[in-house]
């Protein structure tokens, strides 16, 4: 991100927020109940799994199930609330009493777990594939089908949001530009669209797009199970908190997951503690197109084979993951645009930079140089090649600040705007330079005023960081 001395007023003391704020933060209410720690629920857990091996040592099989119930519904069986150890010989006990019942007591026992929990977590459990789980439904006559899903459930919500609330995403997206200080309408009387970002998302429902191997290249990381891949974006920032949420559900509606940020370095001192939220959707085994990981020679053979939309597919996505759109106002006041795709020195991404230049060069006549700092190289486009390379890029570019400034840029290159409305839109778009700014670390804050349930009611909150 380009850095600016332009001062946006922090983030409002309260507004429009989700109940979800109130369980992160440790100290938003002194007279809240205590929690139960990791340790408070473990110690019933052990006992219940104590009891349901003695139930099945005598044979008593309704007795077991009855407890294995009662483990399911104090969460026992959640690796995010109890240890590995402990969901382990819950899974134990479901499958010996498996392997101990008779048609109709699995029958009985599926019945109970569907009501309880997944179908991939009573799949690993009985120790069964997903075909052989699917005969036992069919044998107990269960229509797993007939379960509404989250994504069904959501879905409906939205709809109803729609219709009775008159939420939209540019809605959202609005809302977003306004919590960082944004004008909107101001950025519309110069012809310049601070939600055209949204435009062309639902094409994104595809994984083959170019686009999303772009993404794998910088910011989107992939995780490979034995029977699915898992797609996750994890951010701080406040415009990513909106924008990874809104990518990610073009293929799924992901899931989200709330913490605290021990690990990060705090380089601030008006920072105390950092919310990361971290999106994942889970895909079947054979969904995701692209290669996970690749070698230097396996990544040109692909960057080879695209056609010039491809290849800009592909640079649209690369550089909303890892990449930079700024711009500054020389003595002359002459615009200069940057485009630039980031790479640490010493990780694999390094290795891509001097391909992607050539590659560049060679198909679209665009020349580029590897600048280097501290701890990052960087793959560098200015001022004509820079604008060349955003004409080619910007209708791919769906971050929502890259996308504002590549459009903003392109205004000024084509007359639309002089130097002086330039430097004033521009401005809004800036960072605070080792100070406080509203588009850093406030992802958890952003996501509950843009979210579409947050249109339908209004409450005071406020997170402590």
């Amino acid at each position: 991100m380009a850095m600016g001395g332009f001062k946006i007023n922090g983030p409002p003391k309260s507004g429009k927020g989700l109940m979800i704020i109130k369980e992160i933060s440790d100290t938003s209410n002194e007279a809240s109940l205590p929690k139960p720690t990791q340790a408070g629920r473990i110690k019933p857990c052990i006992e219940l799994i104590s009891k349901a091996m003695r139930c099945l040592e005598n044979n008593d099989k309704q007795c077991t199930m009855r407890l294995i119930g009662e483990m399911i519904r104090l969460d026992c069986n959640n690796g995010n609330v109890v240890n590995k150890e402990v969901t382990s010989k819950v899974k134990d006990i479901v499958h010996k009493l498996w392997l101990r019942s008779d048609d109709e007591k699995r029958c009985k026992l599926l019945r109970m777990l569907r009501r309880l929990v997944s179908k991939g977590w009573i799949r690993g459990a009985l120790h069964r594939s997903n075909e052989a789980l699917n005969m036992w439904l069919v044998r107990c006559n269960i229509d797993w089908k007939s379960k509404a899903t989250r994504n069904d459930v959501i879905k409906s919500i939205e709809d109803m949001l729609r219709e009775k609330f008159s939420w939209n995403e540019v809605k959202m997206c609005e809302e977003m530009w306004q919590f960082i200080g944004v004008d909107v309408n101001e950025f519309r009387r110069h012809g310049i669209e601070p939600c055209s970002w949204l435009e062309g998302l639902e094409e994104l429902s595809d994984l083959k797009k170019p686009y999303w191997f772009g993404m794998k290249a910088s910011d989107l990381g992939i995780m490979k199970f034995t029977r699915r891949i898992k797609l996750m974006l994890n951010t701080t920032n406040t415009i990513d908190a909106v924008f990874f949420a809104k990518l990610l559900s073009t293929v799924k509606v992901p899931s989200l997951i709330i913490k605290w940020d021990k690990s990060s370095t705090i380089i601030a001192k008006y920072i105390h503690r950092t919310i990361t939220l971290s999106y994942y959707i889970d895909l079947g085994i054979d969904v995701w197109p692209w290669p996970i990981e690749f070698s230097v020679d396996e990544f040109e053979k692909i960057l080879n084979s695209f056609t010039d939309e491809e290849l800009s597919m592909f640079l649209a996505g690369e550089i909303d993951g890892d990449g930079t759109i700024c711009a500054f106002i020389d003595k002359e006041k002459y615009v200069h645009a940057i485009v630039r795709i980031v790479a640490c020195k010493a990780c694999p991404k390094r290795l891509i930079l001097d391909l992607l230049k050539e590659v560049i060069a060679k198909k679209f006549g665009i020349i580029g140089h590897i600048e280097s700092y501290e701890t990052t190289d960087g793959l560098t486009f200015h001022s004509k090649n820079a604008v060349r390379l955003l004409r080619r890029i910007v209708k791919y570019v769906h971050h929502p600040l890259r996308r504002l400034r590549a459009e903003l840029i392109l205004a000024y290159y084509e007359g639309r705007i002089d130097e002086k409305e330039f430097e004033r839109l521009y401005e809004q778009t800036e960072y605070v330079l080792g100070g406080p700014d509203v588009k850093r670390n406030h992802a958890l804050e952003a996501l509950t005023r843009a979210a579409p349930q947050t249109h339908t009611h209004r409450v005071l909150t406020t997170i402590k960081q």
